[in-house]
């Protein structure tokens, strides 16, 4: 389920939704970096929302605009969201603070314990790590998205998977063993 939120020109809407896709199913799913994520996507549960916000203050609003409509429809129907801002916090520092302001929308409007935001971005950067660091590849994303998700989807999810405490470092293992040729190469073809 795409949707674009402002009036985007059309020849840029679908290479940034399609860039998104294959990011979600050659890394997030081929790689397995998220063991839940192929679920949601072979259900069609999840909601790819492009926005054309280019300031903090739209893209909130759009996150608020997001969360509601996440906490009136039926799980079954809409699991997910990958909220994508391609024109808006695109340096790594402003969207790293950026997330705070979210966080705190988050809790403002009565949705702490409901919704949690994973944080997906070009430059993506672990603290402590290097920006070469093939382990922020993890993280990195083609388009700076903020990932919203259901708190009762994960607690099934974690149930589920007995191992759940270790995704992150078999991510980093997996970064690792593919290294920055085996990325480069995953988006040929």
């Amino acid at each position: 389920m795409s949707e674009v939120l402002f009036p985007c020109a059309e020849d840029a809407v679908e290479p940034v939704l399609a860039a998104t896709r294959q990011w979600l199913e050659r890394a997030v799913i081929g790689l397995n970096l998220c063991p839940f994520a192929k679920s949601v996507f072979v259900k069609k549960q999840i909601r790819y929302a492009l926005t054309a916000a280019e300031t903090a203050d739209e893209l909130l609003a759009e996150l608020g605009n997001e969360l509601a409509l996440l906490a009136a429809t039926d799980p079954q129907e809409l699991d997910t969201t990958l909220l994508i801002h391609p024109q808006v916090m695109n340096d790594f520092l402003d969207y790293h603070f950026f997330l705070a302001e979210a966080e705190a929308l988050i809790r403002n409007n009565g949705y702490d314990g409901v919704f949690q935001i994973a944080s997906l971005h070009p430059q993506y950067e672990f603290a402590g790590s290097e920006p070469d660091d093939v382990a922020n590849y993890t993280n990195r994303a083609p388009y700076p998205m903020l990932h919203l998700l259901r708190e009762s989807s994960i607690d099934r999810a974690v149930a589920a998977f007995p191992d759940a405490a270790d995704i992150f470092e078999r991510n980093i293992e997996t970064m690792e063993k593919l290294g920055h040729e085996g990325w480069r190469k995953l988006w040929l073809g």
